[in-house]
């Protein structure tokens, strides 16, 4: 197949949706307001993330070969796309989201029988195997990898560019392995590239803003972690196992996603320390401190977005050339340490990087 026809065909669809759905949004009150927390001018519609799903569901009707799986992956995703929409228009408690997200982790988990029975020789001694316990590791990882996406969506193109990024490793991830799922992050890069087209207004500085929403932000986090439960795992809850069907490893996909998962998790870790909810929205983002440290939105966007590639990057270097997956986790755990610990202490750095120019 020429996949450029599939790609091409799910950037001119999402660009089509965005103009169908932008007159649609302030009729049924879809658009993101300033605030407190908000710097942005005037009402911007979040139509986003609904058009990038309406995109990859039509391509993927076209140019991907129907199963049991993928039709399973399209309802929770329209599941989540649905709860997405009415938090973006209703404002919905921490307890309704976390309810809907348990449930699309149930689809992935007892409807198509996958979830993270193991982590991988993420240990020197042995391989770290989960078994029934993997399904609530699963539940976990479903509302972690959600929300880290929708709490790095901060500034324009920033969850854009950072789901381009682990789209595009999770594409390369499954091609390399001949797997057909690799057309799901490839339909989604599409999609995703005319929604920052409208969101950064480049190159075409005349198209209107949008916003992708909590709808889009977490219809991403869902989809990379089925790709991510998918492409780690050889068994599922019917007992069927085969090894060759493992697409990468699982520390692995710790570093497609390193960055909104650090910031989540560091976020999260300072917020309970404080003795606040895990969930309150606060400005102490990674975005937010390259901000007040002095840099622009568009430098803050680049050095975030050529962070998170080269984490990616070097996760998928030590996939290539086997590097053993205990030596890659370590890794990992010490720059997650280097990360919270820079964060706790940026202002340190920042004075003592200033004093030293």
């Amino acid at each position: 197949m020429d996949y450029f026809i599939p790609f091409i065909t799910a950037f001119m669809l999402s660009f089509a949706a965005i103009l169908v759905f932008n007159p649609i949004a302030a009729k049924v009150g879809l658009l993101d307001l300033p605030n407190e927390r908000k710097c942005h001018e005037g009402a911007i519609p979040l139509i986003g993330g609904v058009s990038i799903f309406f995109s990859v569901l039509l391509a993927s009707s076209l140019f991907i070969q129907e199963s049991q799986t993928l039709n399973l992956y399209l309802i929770s995703a329209s599941l989540i796309l649905f709860i997405g929409v009415l938090d973006d228009r209703y404002d919905l408690s921490v307890r309704v989201r976390l309810v809907a997200q348990v449930i699309v982790a149930s689809i992935l988990i007892f409807g198509a029988g996958f979830y993270l029975s193991s982590l991988g020789d993420i240990f020197y001694f042995f391989e770290f195997k989960l078994g029934y316990v993997g399904i609530l590791v699963t539940v976990i990882a479903v509302i972690g990898c959600i929300n880290a996406f929708n709490m790095v969506d901060g500034i324009d193109g920033l969850a854009g560019m950072l789901s381009l990024v682990t789209f595009s490793s999770l594409a390369l991830l499954f091609y390399r392995a001949d797997n057909e799922w690799f057309l799901i992050p490839l339909l989604f890069d599409a999609a995703i590239i005319a929604y920052l087209f409208f969101n950064l207004r480049w190159p075409f500085a005349s198209l209107q803003k949008i916003f992708m929403g909590d709808a889009g932000s977490m219809l991403i986090g869902l989809t990379v972690v089925w790709l991510l439960v998918l492409g780690t795992q050889s068994n599922n809850v019917h007992g069927l196992t085969a090894s060759s069907d493992v697409i990468f490893s699982p520390v692995t996909a710790l570093y497609l996603i390193a960055i909104p998962l650090m910031d989540m998790a560091a976020i999260m870790y300072r917020r309970v320390k404080k003795g606040h909810s895990p969930f309150k929205p606060d400005r102490d983002h990674l975005h937010h401190i390259f901000e007040r440290a002095g840099y622009n939105r568009k430098q803050t966007l680049i050095r975030i977005t050529l962070l998170s590639l080269l984490l990616a990057l070097f996760g998928i270097a030590g996939e290539f050339y086997s590097v053993p997956q205990w030596v890659m986790f370590s890794v990992f755990i010490a720059l997650f340490i280097a990360y919270n610990w820079a964060l706790a202490h940026v202002w340190q750095i920042i004075t003592w990087l200033k004093r030293n120019d």
